[in-house]
Formats: structure tokens, C-alpha cells, sequence
């Protein structure tokens, strides 16, 4: 009863997350499942704006997901990295692959991703991934050389 109450309460949000999928793509309806799960898990039902973290993740899913398998794989993850700016070797991808899916996959699945961004514990990939987001949101980036400074300017 209080999974449905979830459900209808967000029902916009819950459309257009599942808009938002490549159709036909293999991981489309795991993802609208998973995203079901979440909005409708008790343990959960306490998170802050849950549908737009579900989204936000849900988005940066599938941007990482290059090969649109439904996985992110240790090559799509290294280029999630390079893109970054923050490469890491094949043994340090390998980790952070294990740390995320407990050692079970050597994929990174929908359900393992977001279950590790909605964690409490602090995964390397969700701080790279907390990062980028702070970085983005910074604003414009000043173009050409710095001003030129006198000493008496300097604090």
C-alpha cells in the first residue's frame, strides 16, 4: 500500500525518468524496475528529493554506459575517467569495480550504481562523481590570462 502511495505521489517525475531511456536499448526496462524499487523501498522513503537524485543518477548512468549494454564495463569506466581528468590504472579501476558491486561482477550495474550514489558509505567513483558535479556547477571558467598583480593588490 505504501509503494503505491510512492509511486502516485511522483507520478510525473516516475514518466519522465522513464521517458528519458533510450528505447528498445537492453537496459531500458531494467532501469524503469530498478527505479520503481527505489521509490517504492522503505528505506529510502526518508531521502531528500529522491525521484530528482534518481534521475540525476540515472543520467549519468547512461552517459557512462558507452556501449549501451546496461553495464558500465572497465573500459567505458576508463574513459569516464579520462573524461574526468582523473585517469587510474587497470588495477584501480578493478578496485572500484569491486568496491561497487562487492566483488560479485566485473561490471558495474544500474542497481549496483545507484545503490552505492544513494549509500552511505563513500565509494571512490561516487567521489569522483560528487566531484565532477561540484566542478560543473562552479560556473564559467575566466577565458585568456589572469590580471596582472601588483604587490600592494595581494591580500
Amino acid at each position: 500500500m505504501a509503494s503505491r502511495m510512492v509511486i502516485s505521489a511522483h507520478p510525473k517525475i516516475l514518466l519522465q525518468l522513464i521517458q528519458k531511456d533510450q528505447p528498445g536499448g537492453p537496459g531500458a526496462r531494467v532501469r524503469e524496475k530498478v527505479l520503481e524499487e527505489f521509490l517504492c523501498d522503505q528505506k529510502y522513503s526518508d531521502e531528500e528529493n529522491l525521484p530528482e537524485k534518481l534521475a540525476a543518477f540515472k543520467e549519468k548512468y547512461m552517459e557512462f554506459d558507452l556501449n549501451n549494454e546496461g553495464e558500465i564495463d572497465l573500459m567505458s569506466l576508463k574513459r569516464m575517467m579520462e573524461k574526468l581528468g582523473v585517469p587510474k590504472t587497470h588495477l584501480e579501476m578493478k578496485k572500484m569495480i569491486s568496491e561497487v558491486t562487492g566483488g560479485v561482477s566485473d561490471t558495474i550495474s544500474y542497481r549496483d550504481f545507484v545503490n552505492m550514489m544513494l549509500g552511505k558509505r563513500s565509494a571512490v567513483l561516487k567521489l569522483v562523481m560528487m566531484f565532477e558535479g561540484k566542478a560543473n556547477e562552479s560556473g564559467p571558467k575566466p577565458a585568456g590570462p589572469p590580471p596582472e598583480r601588483d604587490i600592494s593588490s595581494l591580500p
